[in-house]
């Protein structure tokens, strides 16, 4: 599925950016497109953006077997114009956002092989589901130039911040069966793209696809982290 849902984003995000190749001589050459385009009446307006979305994920490798689940809120505002640098042209945006409910879907808790040194252990590793809130103050977004009516694909790179009302990600239990020593904070680089595709002049339906590394930047003893996932993002904008 989500090869399925990386192979639709991509196609969008081509099809928006095709008509980048060839650099407008004026932004306000037609009247009329700018008029009836939302697109290009929210490039020349910077218009503020903000809207709820969902993110769900799953993680990669070794940890293939866990699952993530967002809602939350997020603003974005354009602060230059457009930039010009043919196919890559587009105009830069900075954004942020909040995830009041953030989940983290991991196995039960269940005993674990490890080898150190040569040496072969068992130990009971934590695990079940792991729930907290999540804040991405920072976001740097590039929106594509396109003369495409609906279609306004974005690449961006953002920083985020995740804490969890249990440390995460599991670790082998303590005794009294408390987790071990990883952290209820963790870090979350991460980078992606998407789209928006404006169904009326002020509001669109929005499709992101995300990679998500989560470390806790060893503020505890351990830090196995998750070191790649991948999050698919649906939402909706309202622009102002």
């Amino acid at each position: 599925m989500l090869t399925q849902i990386a192979k639709l984003v991509l196609l969008l995000l081509i099809c928006g950016t095709l008509g980048a190749a060839e650099t407008p001589t004026s932004a306000a050459k037609d009247s009329h497109e700018i008029a009836e385009s939302p697109i290009v009446e929210a490039r020349n307006a910077r218009s503020l953006s903000y809207g709820p979305f969902v993110n769900w994920g799953t993680g990669v490798g070794d940890r293939s077997h866990f699952k993530f689940l967002a809602v939350g809120l997020e603003v974005v505002k354009p602060i230059t114009p457009v930039l010009h640098a043919g196919i890559l042209s587009g105009q830069f945006a900075l954004g942020v956002n909040v995830m009041p409910l953030w989940q983290a879907y991991t196995p039960a808790a269940h005993v674990q092989t490890f080898t150190f040194h040569g040496a072969t252990y068992s130990e009971r590793v934590g695990g079940g589901t792991y729930t907290g809130f999540s804040l991405t103050p920072v976001i740097f977004r590039w929106n594509f130039l396109t003369h495409s009516r609906h279609v306004q694909p974005w690449f961006q790179g953002a920083g985020g911040l995740i804490y969890t009302t249990h440390k995460f990600p599991p670790d082998i239990l303590v005794p009294h069966g408390i987790p071990g020593a990883t952290s209820v904070f963790n870090f979350s680089p991460q980078g992606g793209i998407g789209m928006h595709y404006f169904t009326s002049q002020k509001r669109s339906i929005d499709l992101g696809l995300n990679a998500v590394h989560i470390s806790s930047a060893s503020l505890g003893d351990r830090n196995p982290g998750v070191n790649a996932s991948i999050q698919v993002q649906l939402g909706y904008t309202f622009w102002k």
